[in-house]
């Protein structure tokens, strides 16, 4: 089981958000069954939770397979979302224009409790295969783009950031310490940029930079993402100028628009 994400105080909204975030994890139509072993609610409370989530059309319940699955209201609310409270309507043009000049696929992403929440994708010509997606969770402290962000957090943000991740080590090349990371995050605040060198997935590398306010503020994250079979590590700078400045426009366009700080 996993334990709940809400504090008692956030009450039936809290664990209602939570089996929203149940279904939506398990990344295909789910039965009770899988529910109830995966969730930290009694049978009782997270049969109630699927009812009301069902008639609030926040999920969707098939009578012959007898699974839930995420509801047309809550696809109206994530596109309402994707439009309003992030860059990616702003940056499609530009992650589009970035990955037809590199040939290679490239990430917008922002920053969401402790993790990376892809909004948007825009694949080479020659796919590769990859965790990432539009709307995919990932880990902070071994993704390129999680550290470009992270490593222009101000300090107190940081704080909260780096305490937060589990230090997972999906490879060997992962950084596994806080200190370490801390470390690794100086330097990219240095340099502006971050990479992934096979942190996340073996054979996938990337360059990355933040999408920073004029004010400096983080409002996302923007990657060029790849293979070892295509590139090395050190053959990826030469596309820092290009994602930089790619970086820029998207963050001068969202100038006029509020979107949520980190």
């Amino acid at each position: 089981m996993t334990e709940p994400k809400t504090d008692k105080a956030d009450g039936t909204i809290g664990k209602a958000l939570d089996v929203l975030d149940l279904v939506a994890s398990i990344g295909r139509p789910a039965k009770f069954t899988q529910l109830l072993d995966a969730s930290p609610h009694p049978k009782a409370t997270l049969h109630r939770l699927l009812k009301t989530l069902t008639r609030q059309h926040m999920l969707t319940y098939d009578i012959e397979s007898q699974t839930y699955s995420l509801g047309v209201r809550l696809m109206r609310l994530a596109h309402s979302a994707w439009q309003v409270s992030s860059p990616a309507s702003i940056a499609k043009p530009f992650i589009k224009a970035l990955s037809e000049l590199t040939d290679e696929t490239v990430h917008l992403a922002q920053l969401d409790n402790g993790h990376v929440l892809y909004i948007d994708k825009y694949n080479a010509r020659r796919p590769i295969n990859m965790f990432s997606e539009a709307g995919k969770i990932g880990p902070a402290h071994c993704t390129g783009v999680g550290k470009a962000m992270m490593a222009f957090l101000d300090s107190n943000q940081l704080t909260v950031y780096v305490d937060r991740l589990d230090y997972h080590g999906y490879t060997k090349n992962t950084l596994t310490d806080k200190q370490a990371l801390l470390a690794e995050l100086a330097r990219i605040r240095e340099e502006g940029i971050a990479f992934d060198n096979e942190e996340h997935e073996y054979n996938i590398i990337c360059i990355a930079a933040p999408i920073l306010t004029r004010q400096g503020r983080v409002i996302g994250g923007l990657s060029i993402t790849t293979s070892l079979q295509r590139y090395s590590l050190d053959e990826l700078r030469q596309f820092k100028p290009m994602l930089i400045d790619t970086a820029k426009k998207i963050a001068d366009q969202s100038e006029t628009r509020r979107f949520p700080g980190l």
